[in-house]
Order: C-alpha cells, then sequence, then structure tokens
C-alpha cells in the first residue's frame, strides 16, 4: 500500500507562484512515475507534469512552461513549483504514482487532493 498526502494549495494571486508537495509513504517501489494531475468539478482530470525515478519529465499541454515537476526520492517527496499562476489555474490538484508491482502487475495510488484558488 502507498499514501500520499499533498499539501501547499492555498490562495494565490494572479501572477504568483506556489509549490505543491506530495510525501508518499508505505511500500516504495524502484520503478515509480510520479504525477500531478487537476480537475475543475464536471470536467475530467488532467495531467500537469510526470517524473520518473531517473528523473526525467513530461508536462502536459494546460501548464507548460508555468510549472516545474520535481522529486526527492530519499524524502519519498514529489513537488510542483508553479509560477505566473492565472484564474484558471483553479482546480484540485492530485498527486499520483504508478507503476508495475514486483510481480509485474501494474498499481497506481492517488492522493485526496489540494485545492488551489487563484485571485484576481
Amino acid at each position: 500500500q502507498v499514501q500520499l498526502v499533498e499539501s501547499g494549495g492555498d490562495l494565490v494571486p494572479a501572477g504568483g507562484s506556489l509549490r505543491l508537495s506530495c510525501a508518499a509513504s508505505g511500500v516504495t517501489y524502484d520503478t515509480t512515475t510520479m504525477g500531478w494531475h487537476r480537475q475543475v468539478p464536471g470536467k475530467e482530470r488532467e495531467l500537469v507534469a510526470i517524473i520518473n525515478r531517473d528523473g526525467t519529465t513530461a508536462y502536459g499541454d494546460s501548464m507548460k512552461g508555468r510549472v516545474t515537476i520535481s522529486r526527492d526520492n530519499a524524502k519519498s517527496t514529489m513537488y510542483l513549483q508553479m509560477n505566473s499562476q492565472r484564474q484558471d489555474d483553479t482546480p484540485v490538484y492530485f498527486c499520483n504514482e504508478n507503476g508495475p508491482l514486483p510481480c509485474g502487475s501494474p498499481y497506481e495510488y492517488w492522493g485526496q487532493g489540494t485545492q488551489v484558488t487563484v485571485s484576481s
């Protein structure tokens, strides 16, 4: 079992910056991909960014150029630095971890989400 806890969601002014954190606990695996997704009520969850254990990253189109994803494997924590916040950046942000189990079966876990509100 893996538990993911997001933190850092807050009220931020338009144009401001914010850093989200996702702390993972429980069983950890060598080949994990962690990621941030976001969702507005009534809409599908969309990818913000993912990062593999070796540090390679990929970004979704919605926030590309305004966010940086990173992870500290020693602390089992992932971060999302968000800059130049816009009012449409006000969904709930979710942390995700996925990968193959040692037996080869896939696994995936989600955090409960953290709310970011961008004010005008």
